[in-house]
Formats: structure tokens, sequence, C-alpha cells
């Protein structure tokens, strides 16, 4: 009965799969370096390629990206609390960053002229408060009398209240006489939603009442509530390449004004782009003697800091 069993103990040893052997060093150290880089799409990239030349070890390479995965996740939280708190202890002049732009525009309408565009964009991003200023000054003479006198200042708070809605509040001030105004005053809160908010295609919608305060150049001031809805598109095809569309509309009973900015920006240098842009605006019922739609044509060098 004991020869029988060692015998078939033998037969056994003999006909049994060798040991699986570990993970071949050269494998292991290329795994090894893509997850020292932190970079999840090398790691992802490596690990396939360790699957398909090594699947006798897919398990073991399995354990090395669970491993990898848990470790990478606690560097990014920590990483986003860091920034937490330092936006949060960060003082009210901290965190601005902006834009500003300098070029030539061209127009038709009202008046058919060439004259200098300036502008200038500040924005301040924290944790649940963003904060917008936008200033920008149209201005051309021609034989010695000014042909075109644009002035637009904006200020517009936004508050996060989850990852698509947020409220908002807009203060505006616009002077353009040759549209029949010489000042206009705009207030107006409302809710806004983020369609898209990808890093390379963005999209947000708002709306909300509007109260519009209008001295005109030739009739008596004029109080209005009105509607306003504004529509921010933003697309990056190429990295050096951005296209925008800005909408807004004031509704009201008696003038109603809309207007639209269409431009595409070109990097050409770090810091530096060039921006073409085409700008439409029409009123409804404006005052007596001028024309109902504007358009304007900008050629700008942009410099971001």
């Amino acid at each position: 009965m004991f020869a029988r069993t060692a015998f078939l103990t033998c037969i056994l040893a003999a006909t049994a799969q060798p040991a699986r052997a570990e993970l071949p060093g050269p494998v292991r150290a290329m795994l090894e370096a893509a997850m020292q880089s932190g970079d999840p799409k090398a790691v992802d990239a490596v690990v396939k390629a360790a699957k398909e030349t090594q699947p006798q070890d897919s398990a073991e390479i399995d354990a090395m990206k669970q491993k990898f995965d848990d470790t990478h996740k606690l560097v990014v939280a920590e990483k986003a609390d860091h920034e937490r708190e330092r936006i949060l202890a960060s003082g009210p002049l901290d965190l601005w960053s902006g834009e500003g732009e300098i070029g030539a525009f061209r127009t038709t309408g009202n008046t058919r002229n060439i004259g200098v565009s300036a502008g200038l964009k500040l924005d301040r991003e924290g944790v649940y408060w963003r904060h917008k200023l936008q200033f920008q000054a149209d201005y051309q003479e021609s034989d010695g009398a000014v042909t075109r006198e644009q002035y637009m200042a904006a200020y517009s708070p936004r508050y996060t209240l989850n990852d698509r809605f947020y409220v908002y509040g807009l203060a505006q001030f616009e002077q353009d006489e040759f549209q029949g105004y010489r000042s206009r005053y705009s207030l107006s809160p409302g809710f806004g939603y983020r369609v898209l908010d990808a890093e390379d295609l963005r999209l947000s919608v708002e709306g909300g009442p509007a109260l519009r305060y209008t001295n005109f150049v030739d009739q008596p001031s004029r109080e209005t509530v009105s509607g306003l809805g504004s529509l921010d598109f933003s697309w990056r095809p190429l990295p050096m390449i951005r296209l925008t569309q800005q909408a807004s509309a004031y509704v009201e009973t008696i003038n109603s004004s809309f207007s639209s900015t269409t431009a595409i920006e070109a990097g050409m240098m770090e810091g530096l782009k060039a921006r073409i842009s085409y700008r439409y605006e029409h009123e409804t019922d404006p005052p007596d003697a001028s024309g109902r739609t504007d358009t304007l044509s900008r050629f700008t060098l942009v410099y971001g800091f």
C-alpha cells in the first residue's frame, strides 16, 4: 500500500506544472518607474503592455496597480485640501488673474470708421465665490470730431451652489451717445447653470430680472424692469486656438437690447495672443436719429497675466 501511494505521488509530481515565477525584473522596474511618475495615463499604458507580455502575472500586476490607485487618490485628496486651505486663507487682493487687450476696430451702422479699442478683464476664483470685472473702451476721431465714443464697465460676483448651479449678480455701466444715451445702468440678480464644464469645452447660461436706468441724449431719463438672459461659450479645438461666443438679451416692453460677440483667439507666444472678434448690437426701439443695429469688428492683441 505504501509503495502504491509513493508511486502515485511521483507520477503527480512529474506531471505537475512548475511553480509560477515572480514578475520579471525588467517588467517590474518598468511598472515601478511609471508609478513613480504619478501619471495615471502612463501607468494604465504600461499595465496594459505588461499584461499582454506577461499574462501569467496579471494578478500581481493588478495588485501593484491597485496599490498605486489607492496611493494616488490619497495624494490628490491631500493636494486638494492644501489648495482649498490656501484659497480660503488668501486676502481680497490675492488670486486675481486677467488679460488686457488693445487694437483697432471697424464699424458699420450709425458710424463707419476705423478706431482704437482697449479692454481689461480681471477674474478672481475662490472656493465658493468668483468675481469678474470688465472694462471696454472704443474711441474714434475723424477730422477732429469724435465719431465714436463707447465705454462699458461691469462687475459680476458668482456664488457656487453645486457643480452645475450658481447664483450671480451684475452691475453694469454703459455710455454710447451715438446709440442715443449718455449713460445706462443695469442691475440684475439671477441663476446660472453650467451646461458643459470640460477643460476644453464650456457652456453656461444665466437668467434673471434686471433693472435699467437710461439717461438719454435727447429724451427724458427712463427706468425700466426687464428680463436678462445670457450665454457664454468657449471651445478649444487645439491647444493654441480658442473660439468664444457671448450673447445677452435685455427684454422689456419699450426697448429691448440684444448683443452677440463671436471671437477666435490664437496663441502667439507665452502670455500673448491675437484675437479677432465681431460684435452685433441691436435695439428694438432706439431714440430718434439712432440706428437700430451696430456692428463692430475688432483685431486686438491680448496679454494675459
